[in-house]
């Protein structure tokens, strides 16, 4: 079994990736994602820098707080709250033997952010991510992105527009 080694930096930004466990699937309804991962964060504070919720996976910059550095416990969460919700996946002995639905990968994909050019190429990263997919032709087309809270706030610039 593979031993997996997550950094622990306390108030640290990171990048993650995380997916559904059928890439296929569209499961991942917003409406229900946002009330879990709002729960979720007022419970465990976290500041999101940048997101970015497709079809079947999602991409996100978290910054932790100082002095906290569990974010898989908040991956945890989160997944579990919007989980209840949705009919069981397709199982394996070990999903029931863990008490999970089979609904998301099990792991997720994370980069601790090194430097500003870093963090500038991962929150990109988020916002172009839609159309990678070839589900919209401009990023601002896609309505569940943090982009249009930093169009709001001044923090993207025209190109985004």
């Amino acid at each position: 079994m593979p031993s997996y080694h997550r950094p622990r930096l306390p108030g640290a930004t990171i990048f993650f990736t995380v997916a559904l466990a059928d890439r296929r699937s569209d499961l991942l309804e917003i409406g229900s994602f946002r009330a879990a991962f709002a729960a979720t964060l007022r419970q465990r504070p976290a500041t999101i820098d940048s997101m970015v919720v497709l079809p079947d996976h999602l991409h996100a910059v978290l910054t932790l707080p100082p002095g906290d550095s569990d974010y898989s416990l908040r991956w945890r969460e989160i997944k579990t709250r919007f989980s209840r919700g949705l009919p069981k996946g397709e199982r394996r002995p070990s999903h029931e033997a863990r008490a999970e639905r089979g609904i998301w990968q099990r792991r997720f994909w994370e980069h601790h952010i090194r430097n500003a050019e870093d963090f500038r190429a991962h929150v990109a990263y988020c916002w172009w991510n839609p159309v990678k997919h070839g589900l919209v032709a401009r990023p601002r087309d896609w309505p569940h992105s943090s982009l249009h809270r930093d169009i709001r706030a001044g923090r993207a610039g025209p190109e985004w527009m």
